[in-house]
C-alpha cells in the first residue's frame, strides 16, 4: 500500500476520534496538555490496535463484523451522548457531570470510533502478498493510523477547549448531540451508501 493511501486512511478513520475529542474539549474548556495527551492517546492505540485484530483475525470474522459494526458503533457512541444530554439538562446540585476522563467512558469512545479500524485490519489481511514484508502488511499502518488519530485528537481537544471558553458551561448538551450525530452518520453510511 502506497504511503500517501495509507495516510489518507488513517486521515479518514481519525475523523470520528477527532469529533470525540472536540466534545471532550467543550466539556473539559480547563483540561491541561497531559490530560488531553490522555484521552488523546488512548483513543490514538484503540484506532491502532483494532486493524492489527482484524489483520491478525483475516476473512473469518469480516462478514460477521461487518453487517454489525455500525449498530455497535452507533449504540455506543448515542448512549454517551444522551448520557451527556440528560447530565446537561440537570440542575448544578443533580449533576455527576459527564468526564471523559473517567476509565470507562474513555474506553466506550475509543471502541466505538474504532470499530471501523477493526474491518479495515481485515481488509489488509486480503492484500497482503507473501513477498511482501511484515512491516510494511501491518505494522506501518498501525504506526500511521495511530500518529495520524493522535494528531488529529489532539487538535480536536484544542478546539474544543478553545469554543468551550467562548460558548458557557453547558457544552455538555453540544457534545451529546456531536456523539448521537456521529453515531447516526456511521449508521446512514453502512446502511444506505
Amino acid at each position: 500500500m502506497e504511503f500517501i493511501t495509507l495516510f489518507f486512511l488513517a486521515l479518514s478513520l481519525s475523523f470520528d476520534s477527532f469529533a470525540v475529542s472536540v466534545s471532550s474539549g467543550l466539556m473539559l474548556p480547563g483540561i491541561r496538555f497531559f490530560k488531553a495527551c490522555i484521552i488523546a492517546f488512548t483513543l490514538a492505540f484503540f484506532q491502532a490496535m483494532m486493524p492489527l485484530l482484524g489483520w491478525l483475525a483475516g476473512i473469518s470474522i469480516r462478514d460477521y463484523l461487518g453487517e454489525y459494526d455500525h449498530w455497535i458503533a452507533f449504540g455506543l457512541l448515542s448512549a454517551l451522548g444522551v448520557k451527556m444530554i440528560i447530565e446537561s439538562l440537570k440542575s448544578e446540585e443533580q449533576r455527576n457531570s459527564f468526564h471523559p476522563l473517567k476509565p470507562l467512558v474513555l474506553l466506550t469512545m475509543s471502541v466505538a470510533t474504532s470499530i471501523d479500524a477493526l474491518i479495515v485490519g481485515v481488509s489488509f489481511a486480503f492484500i497482503e502478498t507473501p513477498d511482501r514484508p511484515l512491516w510494511l502488511s501491518i505494522l506501518l499502518p498501525v504506526l500511521v493510523i495511530g500518529s495520524v488519530t493522535f494528531i488529529m485528537s489532539m487538535l480536536g481537544i484544542l478546539f474544543g477547549k478553545k469554543a468551550g471558553n467562548h460558548l458557557g458551561k453547558r457544552m455538555e448538551l453540544l457534545g451529546g448531540v456531536i456523539l448521537i450525530g456521529i453515531g447516526v452518520k456511521i449508521l446512514i453510511e453502512h446502511l444506505w451508501f
